[in-house]
């Protein structure tokens, strides 16, 4: 009896995990069915992993006989590990089968389910990648028929423990990552991406200058000890002997890989078999003396109300709803992270890297200043309120004024702590004073020109997928944001011509002069675009209010 019903489990796991495979492959084809466009980037993408999987793997194999490919080979399996459990915190609607309570309602065990989902976790792109990797890592190290033996066990378990560490992490956080505040995540892939990308081009050269890769030893001899990157450092101890060490290497793997199952199906159960809390209480009442403020409110409570006592005038209204669009909007929070990011990596990083100038500190104020632009669009169709407040150029001045210093309060200290921090990293403090000047004459410029840009050049942001620009409007948008950067440009010419003929005549001494007078250009610059917009913006409503609603 008791055979039979184990033969009868084990004959439901295989057929579970065929379907598994099968609805994986359907929801793969399906999914590129749905328009030409999609199919098209799915097929790009697919490409250019392959390829950049290939050049890896070639790459790898080059390095064969380097005294380091080992201590490479171990770092880019731990960094591809990494990648795998940060992959459904950023991404988290990029694979449908990484939600398992779409299942709750199936009579299904959670132990075949695990066995079905990991399986089904191996059809991909990802999986192929990351095949086609340790693949390379293990051709690199391997020496002997032994250690190749065991580099096949090793390519088995680094995959199947960077698909099962991506499911554990999935299923753990299930709850966060199918709410709106958990889709917010995704708007950090951005600051992840551009960071990412400046910590490998920093570690690339760092490595071309010292000569080889004998820098990454240190970092290896931490990282051979930590799965799935012991599993293919196993394969450099059998290859230099050590066969107890890669034992030890392979159990400890192995023992990693069944945690992450068991955490896996511990948490599949919890799922399945307990209410979702994620909403009680939600709609309850709030305790007394609780306030539900949240965000730029807490953060900033003198928008509540003027200086004058009362009701909140147009400006501070103005103002708090355009802090509320940066701090709950999606595609705006997404837009303010990248520049916010990119703006103090650039000359950060050019700093560390001994090629900077201080100058490129300015680069902050630009990246802000770009916010300004479109200014209606981040409305998209619920614009129509605010234009039916707006019947006069002083009304429109108004609303204009309040976003300009909802920007103002976020940028006017990052710019003054980028500068701070480059001057500070370039030891250059003689020049702090100038290069604020001209950051803060540069975002005066931007806040002028992207006010009148907003009224002349408006174009809507599609809410859904990642497009910032709706389709036939991308030529709109290319005139409002680097035809009012050139103005920008042309706008700051006094404060550039000022600052170089100080240089040039010697005058070093004198260069203090430009963080006032920067300031005053940049204070002035502002309040004329703002008045040269205004009676635009009131007499364009209708126009604007139809372009930013087309999305």
């Amino acid at each position: 009896m008791s055979t039979t019903a184990t033969a009868s489990d084990g004959a439901t796991a295989e057929s579970l995990t065929s379907v598994f495979v099968r609805l994986k492959l359907s929801l793969l084809r399906n999914g590129l069915r749905q328009s030409t466009g999609r199919s098209a980037a799915y097929i790009a993408s697919m490409a250019v992993a392959l390829l950049f999987a290939v050049l890896q793997l070639i790459g790898l194999i080059v390095l064969r006989s380097n005294a380091h490919a080992a201590a490479l080979g171990v770092l880019l399996v731990a960094v591809l590990a990494l990648g795998w459990a940060v992959m459904p915190l950023f991404f988290p609607s990029g694979d449908e089968t990484l939600d398992p309570t779409r299942l709750v309602m199936l009579p299904l065990r959670p132990a075949p389910l695990v066995r079905a989902l990991l399986v089904a976790s191996l059809v991909g792109i990802g999986p192929l990648f990351t095949l086609c990797l340790a693949t390379g890592a293990v051709i690199a190290i391997a020496h002997g028929a032994a250690a190749f033996a065991v580099g096949v066990l090793a390519i088995a378990l680094t995959l199947l423990v960077c698909v099962a560490l991506a499911r554990a992490v999935a299923a753990a956080n299930v709850r966060l990552l199918t709410s709106r505040k958990g889709r917010d995540l995704a708007v950090l892939s951005g600051l992840v991406v551009a960071i990412g990308a400046q910590f490998v081009n920093f570690g690339a050269q760092r490595l071309g200058s010292a000569g080889g890769l004998a820098p990454l030893e240190p970092f290896a001899d931490v990282l051979r000890w930590i799965p799935p990157a012991a599993a293919v450092d196993a394969v450099d101890s059998v290859s230099d002997g050590a066969y107890a060490t890669a034992l030890a290497q392979l159990a400890l793997t192995v023992a990693a890989l069944a945690a992450l199952l068991r955490s896996w199906q511990r948490n599949l159960t919890r799922l399945m078999t307990s209410p979702d809390g994620s909403t009680l209480g939600a709609a309850g009442p709030k305790p007394d003396g609780v306030r539900g403020s949240t965000g730029p409110a807490r953060l900033l409570p003198f928008l509540r109300a003027d200086a004058r006592g009362g009701t909140p005038s147009r400006t501070t209204t103005a103002m708090e709803r355009s802090l509320r669009y940066i701090w709950r909007d999606p595609k705006t929070k997404a837009a303010w992270i990248t520049s916010l990011a990119i703006g103090l990596i650039v000359p950060l990083f050019n700093a560390l890297q001994g090629t900077g100038s201080i100058y490129f500190a300015c680069f902050a104020a630009g990246m802000l200043g770009i916010q300004m632009y479109n200014q209606f669009g981040q409305d998209t169709s619920s614009f129509w309120m605010v234009a039916m407040t707006i019947s006069s150029t002083r009304d429109a001045y108004l609303e204009l004024r309040g976003r300009a210093l909802a920007l103002l309060v976020i940028t006017l200290p990052y710019a003054t702590l980028v500068v701070v921090l480059t001057t500070a990293m370039l030891g250059d403090w003689p020049a702090l004073p100038e290069v604020l000047g001209l950051s803060f004459a540069l975002l005066g410029a931007m806040l002028a020109t992207g006010a009148w840009s907003s009224a002349r050049f408006p174009y809507s942001i599609p809410q859904e997928g990642y497009k910032n620009v709706a389709p036939g409007q991308t030529g709109l948008a290319w005139i409002s944001i680097f035809g009012g950067m050139v103005s920008a440009a042309l706008l700051c010419a006094p404060v550039l011509a000022l600052t170089i003929w100080l240089h040039v005549a010697g005058a070093d001494n004198w260069t203090w002069l430009l963080l006032p007078l920067g300031t005053a250009y940049g204070a002035g610059v502002t309040a004329l675009g703002l008045r040269l917009a205004a009676p635009r913006t009131a007499g364009r409503l209708p126009e604007i209010l139809a372009a930013v609603s087309k999305g």
